[in-house]
């Protein structure tokens, strides 16, 4: 049952808390080249396990790789899941006439 529970609140606190936060670190972020995206991730990850009964996790470090660890999978996901745009190539020749 956590695990319905941490992935409802997890994509809530996704949707409300966490575009404000990379808005207010965005200067950190620019100057880390986007790194400093997965401390933000890893600190909603650690707030949605702290309101979460059963949920443990060991340590700032641990909800950042744990926080690397869901993009991975989620991206890995998209890919897979996405539909493919079809290409057709059509190859005319003309010839000119006399």
């Amino acid at each position: 049952m956590p695990a319905f529970v941490i992935r409802w609140l997890l994509g809530l606190v996704n949707v409300t808390l966490r575009p404000i936060l990379l808005l207010l670190t965005l200067p950190l972020t620019v100057v880390t080249l986007g790194l400093f995206a997965l401390v933000v991730n890893g600190a909603m990850l650690a707030l949605v396990a702290s309101v979460v009964k059963g949920v443990h996790v060991a340590g700032f470090g641990s909800a950042v790789l744990g926080a690397i660890l869901i993009s991975l999978v989620g991206s890995l996901l998209t890919w897979l899941l996405q539909p493919r745009p079809r290409v057709h190539v059509e190859v005319r020749r003309f010839t000119s006439v006399p």
